[in-house]
């Protein structure tokens, strides 16, 4: 059936023209050709499209360019960007100007014949609810400060503690300073726990204590966190969770990290830091390590499925039972973890920090996060993930238990027991590590 909507194709390239042309004349599209800016602007004065689909790369002016022009003279033409070329900058930023979508060359002509039905169709995209966001200050809220008496005790671990064999050096951006930094590993002796220093030889003990505002976090009984950030004498290390988690899941109980300000974050995962560590090599030491074990259940939120919550319960073994429940294109996802039974280094170390466009983008304005994020986050923008492949197709919960097992080695032993949470975010996991080291210590 024939379509009334013109839709233009800009683009330098004769046999993608072409290409494009004739797909969508098959499908009943009246197509506006052009190869160039002129071209395309001269058109545009006898013609108005339904909606342009605009390479970046042309001679003379670029299509950020006319994308921007359009948005001030064409405000209701909807564009569809597309390249061979562009990284994440490109494609955040032409959504920041206003492209309806963003489109990777060489291009899937039954992915794009969809998005131009969607487009034309003037359906309103739908809003989606914000992500558990580490872009924000979330409070967790403890409702029940009171902890059962001995709920949980140190025993001993059917492991050694553990060490590196040798120094091993990870380079990388920052997340939240979006500067070059870097983290050198070394070999500590035993029951030296894992202890991170800074430039000027500030030592931080990766422990509960000394996160970023502890006291007045335990005063108010609420946890707030934008990343997992230790602080001791006007010294900060940030963005601690990957690598702990990493270090978690190697039986790792004694290593030094020297580091400038902030842990290099990577792709946003932990594959790189399990990677490190295989690197370095693991050397059990000759002192036996402990394990916290809960003998009773401890509970951080209520439970209820439309409300972030996380408990603690007995368990033989270290087990982590997550859920998430957000819009698309995330949906309900569940996922059990158990040390014993699944891979760490190929189940959950590689999957990516996530996030919507609109909290990065608000965070950037405020000055409150980097350029890392841009490289490092499955980027989410109306219901879809717009910079990336997913390297699962439930990557997001994956990496909720990623992030949860790094902040609950804050605690200062691997925890013997089950962990189950609900939509948990940085803030409600520390509120559990304080619960527990003050199971511990009392």
């Amino acid at each position: 059936m024939a379509k009334s909507q013109i839709i233009c194709v800009v683009d330098d390239e004769p046999a993608i023209r072409e290409t494009l042309e004739n797909v969508l004349s098959d499908e009943g599209y009246p197509v506006m050709s052009c190869r160039d800016s002129e071209d395309f602007y001269a058109k545009l004065e006898k013609q108005t499209p339904a909606l342009v689909l605009l390479d970046i790369w042309l001679p003379g002016t670029d299509g950020m360019a006319i994308l921007s022009q359009l948005r001030e003279t064409h405000p209701d033409i909807p564009v569809i960007m597309m390249s061979g070329h562009a990284g994440i900058d490109a494609a955040v930023n032409a959504i920041k100007l206003g492209a309806v979508d963003f489109l990777e060359k060489p291009l899937r002509l039954e992915i794009l014949l969809n998005k131009i039905s969607i487009v034309l169709s003037n359906k309103p995209p739908k809003k989606i609810k914000d992500l558990a966001s580490d872009t924000l200050l979330e409070v967790a809220k403890i409702i029940n400060p009171i902890i059962p008496s001995g709920a949980v005790q140190l025993q001993d671990s059917k492991r050694p503690q553990r060490t590196l064999k040798g120094n091993v050096v990870l380079n990388g951006k920052g997340l939240l300073t979006g500067r070059n930094t870097g983290v050198i590993l070394s070999p500590l002796d035993p029951n030296s726990g894992i202890v991170f220093q800074t430039l000027d030889d500030t030592s931080l003990p990766a422990h509960i204590t000394n996160i970023e505002n502890f006291s007045q976090s335990v005063a108010k009984q609420s946890f707030s966190a934008n990343s997992t950030v230790l602080a001791r004498d006007n010294r900060l290390v940030r963005t601690v969770e990957h690598l702990m988690a990493a270090l978690h899941m190697a039986g790792i109980t004694n290593v030094l990290a020297k580091v400038d300000e902030e842990i290099p974050n990577i792709d946003g995962s932990a594959k790189d830091f399990s990677e490190l560590i295989k690197e370095a090599g693991i050397l059990d030491q000759n002192e036996s390590a402990k394990d916290a074990v809960v003998l009773e259940p401890i509970q951080v939120g209520r439970k209820k499925l439309d409300e972030k919550h996380l408990y603690v319960e007995p368990y033989e073994g270290f087990e982590v039972k997550m859920r998430v429940d957000y819009d698309a294109p995330i949906g309900e996802q569940k996922l059990t973890f158990n040390s014993e039974k699944d891979s760490f280094n190929s189940d959950i170390a590689p999957a990516r920090s996530f996030n919507t466009f609109e909290n990065i983008d608000m965070a950037q304005k405020k000055g409150t996060v980097g350029s890392g994020y841009l490289d490092s986050h499955i980027i989410i923008h109306e219901g879809k993930v717009i910079n990336t492949d997913l390297r699962y197709p439930d990557e997001f919960v994956r990496h909720k238990i990623l992030d949860l097992i790094g902040d609950l080695y804050l605690l200062g032993y691997p925890l013997r027991g089950r962990v189950v949470a609900n939509m948990t975010s940085h803030g409600y996991n520390q509120a559990l590590v304080q619960k527990l080291h003050v199971a511990l210590i009392t």
